[in-house]
């Protein structure tokens, strides 16, 4: 039987739709796979009897005179199936991969906050630690300056304890005036009590205790010793007696100079001790 010509190429038109339907099947779900097809005999077969079967219901329909209508393959019906349900579970992959990232922006600011906040407390527990460690330290130190003298030689020998303590007022006149006072203490009436007694008066001269300073010159100047510092330390008691307005005995202790040390004392000790007599007003 011919065909008409419309007839034919309606034929024709529905057979390349039909040829374009399997090849864009078979494409789609090779990249789908991302695996090649293996073109068996089982498949060319398959192929095979979708075409005759295609061919024979044309064929049918034409002699019939109806309308052709293509049943879909069903390998490509549960492929489109099977990509509808990825399509649907990429969608909800991506949703959830918004949220997620949605909380780690938050829990970063959340970190990146309590960090700034551990710092800020560091820095205040720093800062506290600080202040307490001076304010103990203060305590000791008050402790320890306010604590009774005892006798007490940390090296058992008094001259040690006399460079000692004197290395110690070098460095802090108030723990080395407590060490000055210790040797006093440990070691009265000898010479190293006396040397710490000068060694006092000038820590309190120095810190202007004018009146410390008379009682320490004082105590190392008695029994008037015949020492090297002897004559300039009398000078130094003449001229903090002057300072406290005590001129009557500043004058006394400028008369005892004379008397006991200026014939062997240098040219600037006996221009010092005029000095002072002019201030004290002695006659």
């Amino acid at each position: 039987m011919m065909l008409k010509p419309e007839l034919f190429r309606s034929k024709k038109v529905v057979l390349t739709a039909v040829g374009l339907a399997l090849i864009a099947g078979t494409t789609f779900a090779q990249s789908a796979s991302n695996e090649p097809i293996q073109w068996d005999k089982r498949r060319l077969e398959q192929l095979e009897r979708t075409v005759r079967r295609v061919d024979r219901a044309l064929n049918q329909a034409s002699a019939a005179g109806e309308p052709f209508i293509l049943q879909t393959d069903p390998e490509v019906v549960a492929l489109q199936g099977r990509v509808a349900t990825l399509d649907r579970r990429l969608d909800d992959l991506e949703a959830t991969l918004q949220r997620v990232n949605g909380d780690v922006e938050r829990l970063t600011f959340l970190v990146d906050e309590t960090g700034r906040d551990n710092a800020a407390l560091r820095s205040r527990l720093t800062d506290a630690e600080r202040r307490l460690k001076a304010i103990e330290d203060v305590a000791r130190a008050e402790a320890e300056l306010n604590a009774p003298i005892t006798s007490n030689s940390p090296t058992g020998d008094a001259a040690q304890d006399l460079a000692a303590a004197v290395r110690l007022a070098g460095n802090d006149a108030a723990r080395g005036g407590r060490a000055l006072e210790t040797v006093v203490v440990t070691w009265p009436d000898t010479p190293q009590a006396r040397e710490a007694n000068l060694r006092l008066g000038d820590l309190r001269t120095a810190a202007s205790d004018h009146a410390g300073a008379v009682q320490a010159y004082a105590a190392a100047l008695s029994g008037w010793p015949r020492t090297a510092w002897a004559a300039e330390t009398t000078l130094k008691l003449a001229t903090a007696l002057e300072v406290l307005n005590r001129d009557t005995q500043s004058c006394g202790a400028l008369g005892e100079f004379t008397r006991r040390y200026a014939e062997g004392a240098t040219p600037a000790l006996r221009a010092r001790a005029a000095q002072i007599k002019t201030r004290a007003g002695c006659s």
